[in-house]
């Protein structure tokens, strides 16, 4: 299928076809009509009643509340006091029922706020009960007080059961009139001590006066709900179409009619895009218009029942436009990732389990707008979904900065193009596009079923490298927290064990898989002088990055210094040698391989070198480590071994591990390599340096043919 040439006219008949299809599936529908015009209404209302109700019934609901104290009946008569309309701080309206001793007292004070039913306290008899626990678990009464005089004053302790609601309500209720007591009793000891009451007890007063804007307010309100609701809005309401123009049409047998058509491959995935964003869009909006008509409806509501503050709505419209603008920016972005992402199902259910990554990711990352202080840097308006809800959220706190957005919305759609430009060579994979579906997930295949040989799947190490990344967040994390060199060494057996399982378990060929191959004496010589100059250009690199990300660089050395030992040769071999065999056994071993044999050479190696880089879990590593996995790579192809990659893994590791432990030698010797921060002078000299012994490890390193096994 010839991939050049767009046009206009086979491009509007094709989305026109597509558009049919999309809207001849229910889900589409159901997703852009039913949710946010029926739906999320029929939420908020349902939402509403349930709270009423609950609120309703708090209110009607009998409190039962034992004291026993020492005080003669002080604290009981506070709370029958506070029946009978005396003003406290407890929460409103306040019925008490005092029963004691064969006598009923009744009160009742009624809230002129809202109107609403009395709360109701019961005094229980504190002889009617055996045990306080066990009539606090059996929920026969809610609180137990108990009170006795200490140092001269009385001590009340509130025995409650957190658990229950009631309990922990009437808890809450008991210690606002405990409160109340407190504040009466130390006035009353004042005012017996001839002192003035309101000079002691308040001897400055101060409030609060909020000086934002009532559009300020409901704007600092809205930007962190409604950046959330548009990305989740624009997510689900692209899923769908997306699975219904990629996998859906392959599972209804369509794809293969429409390639034997005179349509280029470009003007197919231009096609479907336009499908997928415009139903998005579409989408977003009609969720913006019910929440919009959802906040007015309740803004009239508050407006009819209480006297709220006026808003004037038209300085909203700078936000609202620009919130479009996002939305499309968006809608582009994310049509084209998950479109990339269905792309590589064979069916709608297998599509809809890729898609619930992405959804997850989307959604934890929208959770940014939740998150205080984050501010809408240059660096975060790079930052996918992240960067659309803090230009929202910045928006809606009148927070204008025209070269943010311009940030967002053109970053938004630079990766919505490269995504697009991925989509294609999609489109040009026939092992993709018409795979018989044996390069899936054969992890949990009958072992008895798999075919002995070759690579695993990049399905397969996908799966580890995710299991892997998790078992070393959480299990390696709490190793290292726990037995600090030690549990390195164990994180380490994490990375070699659990990718051995895989290509063991699915019968992979081990020497293949690993690259355990021979190399000439030339190939380790020239690794070792090569990795030499990256240590060079490295510390340059690392130095730069330090000084840009200071935060970051102390944490690193913070959580690497509790983590040494005072054992030199015991760090080296955790720290060096066990890096070196079980990181690269994973990366240069069973990831690399395993893409190299479904990828180009060139992005099986980036790939690798990236997800190395990410593996070190820190921001001022990513990079450094990121180009040493990329060398360690380029040093596995042209050696056809993973052995001299393993030999500069070591030296580069070693390299730190002796500048840690024998820094003060090593700074007599070479100053440089112990500076904080290095002069023009020194990036120069290890600039050269680094590239020279760099350049000459790659000559030699050219030279060295790999052996046949």
């Amino acid at each position: 299928m010839n991939s050049r040439g767009v046009n206009p006219k086979m491009i509007r008949t094709l989305v026109k076809k597509e558009m049919l299809d999309v809207f001849r599936d229910k889900k589409t529908l159901m997703m852009m009509l039913v949710v946010p015009l029926i739906l999320y209404p029929l939420i908020f209302i349902g939402v509403m009643q349930i709270t009423a109700l609950i609120s309703s019934s708090m209110e009607e609901q009998s409190y039962k509340i034992v004291v026993e104290a020492e005080d003669d009946d002080v604290l009981i008569r506070k709370f029958m006091e506070a029946g009978q309309g005396v003003q406290t701080s407890a929460p409103k309206d306040i019925e008490t029922f005092g029963e004691r001793d064969g006598r009923s007292t009744e009160g009742a004070r009624e809230s002129a706020e809202n109107g609403g039913q009395p709360f109701r306290i019961t005094i229980v008899d504190a002889e009617s009960i055996s045990d306080y626990e066990t009539a606090l678990n059996e929920e026969t009464i809610d609180v137990y007080i108990s009170g006795q005089i200490q140092d001269g004053r009385m001590q009340y302790e509130v025995y409650y059961l957190s658990s229950v609601t009631n309990s922990s309500y009437a808890a809450d209720l008991a210690m606002d009139i405990l409160d109340e007591l407190k504040e009466d009793m130390t006035r009353q000891r004042l005012t017996e001590e001839g002192l003035d009451v309101q000079v002691i007890l308040e001897p400055i007063h101060y409030e609060k006066q909020d000086t934002a804007s009532n559009e300020q307010s409901l704007g600092s309100i809205m930007g962190s709900i409604l950046p959330f609701m548009l990305i989740i809005s624009l997510l689900i309401g692209t899923m769908y179409p997306a699975i219904d123009t990629t996998a859906g049409e392959r599972e209804r047998g369509t794809l293969e009619t429409i390639l034997t058509l005179p349509v280029t491959n470009r003007q197919l995935i231009i096609s479907k895009f336009i499908t997928v964003a415009m139903i998005g869009i579409v989408s977003a909006l009609l969720n913006i218009l019910s929440m919009g008509a959802i906040a007015l409806y309740m803004y009239k509501l508050m407006d009819m029942q209480t006297d709220v503050a006026a808003f004037d709505l038209a300085k909203f419209i700078p936000a609202i436009l620009v919130c479009i603008l996002a939305v499309f920016a968006f809608s582009l972005f994310i049509s084209a990732v998950t479109m990339c992402v269905t792309s590589f199902a064979r069916s709608y259910k297998e599509a809809n389990n890729y898609i619930t990554p992405l959804m997850l990711v989307v959604m934890f990352v929208g959770y940014i707008g939740f998150i205080p202080n984050i501010e809408l840097t240059q660096t975060m308006a790079m930052v996918p979904v992240a960067n659309i809800c803090l230009l929202i959220k910045n928006m809606m706190a009148f927070k204008i900065d025209y070269g943010a957005i311009a940030v967002v919305l053109l970053s938004n759609v630079a990766y919505a193009v490269i995504a697009i430009l991925f989509l294609s060579k999609i489109y040009d994979s026939e092992a993709i596009l018409f795979a018989d579906g044996k390069a899936g997930l054969q992890l949990f295949e009958k072992r008895s079923n798999i075919k002995k040989g070759g690579v695993p799947t990049v399905s397969d190490v996908w799966f580890v490298v995710a299991l892997t990344l998790l078992l070393i967040l959480y299990a390696g994390s709490m190793l290292q927290i726990q037995y600090g060199l030690a549990g390195l060494f164990g994180t380490q057996m994490i990375i070699l064990l659990v990718p051995l399982f895989l290509v063991v378990y699915t019968k992979r060929d081990i020497r293949q898989t690993y690259g355990f191959a021979g190399t000439k004496a030339a190939g380790y010589l020239g690794a070792a002088i090569l990795i030499m100059g990256l240590i060079l250009l490295n510390i340059v690199i690392s130095s730069g990055l330090m000084s840009l990300l200071p935060g970051s660089a102390e944490n690193v050395e913070t959580t690497f210094s509790e983590i040494l030992g005072d054992n030199a040769l015991a760090a080296l071999l955790v720290i060096a040698t066990a890096p070196a065999v079980c990181e690269e056994m994973m990366f240069r071993g069973v990831i690399l391989h395993a893409l190299k044999a479904k990828y180009r050479v060139p992005s099986a190696i980036v790939i690798t070198a990236a997800l190395f880089g990410v593996f070190h879990m820190s921001l001022i590593k990513f990079i450094p480590t990121g180009l040493l996995g990329l060398a360690f790579c380029i040093v596995v192809w042209w050696t056809g071994s993973i052995y001299p990659a393993m030999l500069m893994h070591f030296i580069n590791n070693a390299f730190s591990v002796l500048v840690i432990y024998y820094s003060e030698q090593i700074g007599k010797v070479f100053p440089v390599f112990c500076k904080s921060t290095l002069s023009v002078l020194d990036v120069l000299c290890l600039c050269g340096a680094g590239l020279v012994l760099a350049g000459i490890g790659v000559l030699i390193l050219r030279r060295a043919k790999p052996e046949k096994v």
